[in-house]
């Protein structure tokens, strides 16, 4: 059974594991669907406003003019640096880029251009961007391209500030960059000797858009989240009624054993004695007869005992007491009278302390009576001392009265105390041998402090005996 639940539990786990997967990457596709169609009409918008705001211009009105005054009087330079000596062209175009972008960050002015689009469309979000020089070319008199800057090569002499994977940076401090919040994309250019090419980008992107998005999705994420926790609950209820049904099977297994077990052995005693009666040799001395009817005279009480106890079984959950009001401690003394003249044979030592002021109680007379005997027949059952103790006190005040039966016997483990009152539940304690019976002693005392409505608490270590508390309300 242990590792049959094992391997259930490890195939619940692997299961719940893809499960949980496959939910992930659905909400991960979701998530870059919703992203990528986050607030794509304003994308468009913004993408319109700033073409218009810099027709015939380039980054940002003015732009043009900054680039044009810095580049046109040096593309001869440039030029003739590239012909005849590359390695100064390298260190040139650097020094020429670093101050065109020096200049065009120090008037760059795309952020009141935004803060008048916002106006315009009444935008309450706070909306950041960045805008990126990808690259910038120059026209040779052939009509041939040449690099001066590329976003793809890291340059010692421009700025380590300007430089970042996405290009130069002009202005803007939205720090994620990405196709998601890019607006703009251009590329300008004269077909004409001796100028240049220019590819430039716009992004935009609001302040919280990871959280927007997910505000999105929180539909999305509830239903998976609720649909996981349902398959979660019904697989857990699912497992746990199946170890239910499987843990009972076992214990019918159990009894169906020990009832046959118990059964066999008073039969097996009877059979025997019955043939040594017809033995003559056997029954020619009237002690032998004595003798042999004692033993089947006790195994057949002993088959009566166990006869009644399979009964009890199936009235346990359906109690009809018979209440009547009894002096507790007068009840307690004819209990303990009785059960000492089955212990004749038996090194037992009783004691009953009656400490309680009030003693008048309503009970059934029969089911309490075999409450406190199968404690006690527990009591003695499970103990290795040569002189067994069962101690019975009864205390009381206002509100209760409080009955105590304490032995001096191996105790019980704390897994034992959260089972002992099960139906069919055997402990193996110690050293104690193989002790027989069905396993119902407790439970049936459970069943009848129930019906009676009284509280049934044990106190119990290993080695160190146990006591049975059984509090009844005044």
């Amino acid at each position: 059974m242990k590792y049959s639940i094992l391997t259930y539990r490890i195939i619940a786990v692997i299961s719940f594991a893809i499960l949980s997967a496959v939910q992930v990457f659905l909400i991960f596709n979701t998530y870059q669907l919703e992203n990528e169609r986050y607030r794509f009409a304003e994308k468009s918008s913004i993408n319109e406003y700033y073409s218009k705001i810099i027709t015939n211009d380039k980054l940002f009105p003015g732009g043009q003019r900054i680039i044009d005054t810095l580049l046109n009087r040096n593309i001869p330079r440039l030029e003739e640096l590239y012909k005849h000596d590359r390695a100064s062209f390298e260190t040139e175009k650097q020094k020429v880029c670093d101050s065109i972008f020096a200049v065009l960050r120090e008037h760059e002015t795309l952020e009141t251009i935004l803060a008048d689009y916002k106006r315009q469309k009444k935008i309450a979000d706070s909306l950041e961007y960045a805008l990126v020089i990808e690259s910038l070319d120059l026209s040779l008199e052939n009509g041939n391209y040449i690099s001066l800057y590329n976003k793809k090569q890291k340059y010692n002499l421009i700025h380590a500030e300007y430089q970042h994977p996405e290009g130069i940076r002009i202005g803007g401090n939205l720090k994620t960059v990405n196709m998601q919040n890019r607006t703009t994309g251009l590329s300008v250019s004269i077909p004409i000797p001796r100028t240049y090419k220019i590819v430039f980008a716009l992004y935009v992107d609001t302040h919280n858009r990871v959280h927007e998005v997910f505000s999105k999705m929180m539909p999305v994420l509830t239903l998976s989240l609720i649909s996981l926790l349902i398959i979660v609950a019904m697989f857990y209820i699912t497992f746990r009624n199946w170890i239910r049904q499987k843990h009972l099977s076992e214990m019918k297994t159990d009894f169906i054993n020990s009832i046959t077990h118990e059964f066999n052995t008073p039969i097996t005693a009877i059979t025997i004695a019955n043939r040594s009666l017809q033995n003559d040799k056997i029954i020619g001395k009237k002690e032998n007869i004595h003798a042999l009817s004692g033993i089947i005279q006790r195994q057949a009480g002993r088959l009566q005992k166990l006869v009644g106890q399979v009964l009890d079984l199936t009235t346990l959950n359906d109690l009809t007491l018979q209440k009547e009001q009894y002096s507790l401690h007068n009840l307690l003394d004819e209990i303990l009278l009785d059960y000492r003249l089955n212990l004749v044979d038996k090194e037992v030592k009783l004691n009953l302390y009656k400490e309680a002021q009030n003693d008048t109680v309503i009970l059934d007379r029969f089911y309490f009576t075999t409450m406190l005997l199968n404690i006690m027949d527990n009591g003695i059952k499970y103990n290795n001392n040569q002189i067994k103790e069962i101690t019975v006190s009864t205390t009381s005040t206002k509100k209760y009265i409080q009955i105590t039966i304490r032995d001096n016997g191996v105790g019980m483990t704390e897994e034992t105390k959260k089972n002992i009152f099960k139906k069919f539940y055997r402990s193996k304690i110690g050293d104690v041998e193989e002790i027989s019976g069905l396993g119902l002693g407790l439970y049936y005392v459970k069943q009848s402090a129930d019906a009676h409505g009284w509280d049934l608490f044990v106190k119990s270590n290993p080695g160190e005996g146990s006591a049975f508390i059984i509090t009844i309300p005044v």
